[in-house]
């Protein structure tokens, strides 16, 4: 069904909006790209990734959040792998955002 995420600025309180976000899989010993996009006004990004090329594996999105926090960013990137156990399901990976801290979890 599919594969959606939404980031939100904990310490702002608001979506954020703007953040570019990279889906690869891993395949062998390295990682190829499946989709990419850039999460819209609300912090989210849905529809972006054609069920179709997702199969059972490891996968992990990685968020630029330096795109998002600026060149000093502490953490300048996000990097959430997760297992994709069954392609029939939706996955929802929600990232919480703040320029020291992160945290991630299974959303529905």
């Amino acid at each position: 069904m599919g594969l959606s995420t939404h980031v939100l600025d904990a310490a702002k309180g608001r979506p954020a909006a703007g953040v570019p976000v990279r889906l690869e899989h891993r395949a062998g010993d390295g990682w190829s790209t499946v989709a990419d996009g850039v999460t819209d006004a609300d912090g989210r990004l849905a529809g972006w990734v054609d069920p179709a090329r997702l199969t059972g594996g490891v996968y992990r999105l990685v968020f630029d959040t330096g795109a998002y926090h600026g060149p000093n960013a502490f953490y300048p990137e996000v990097t959430v792998s997760f297992r994709l156990a069954d392609p029939a399901q939706h996955y929802h990976v929600p990232l919480l955002l703040s320029p020291f801290a992160y945290s991630t979890y299974r959303g529905s």
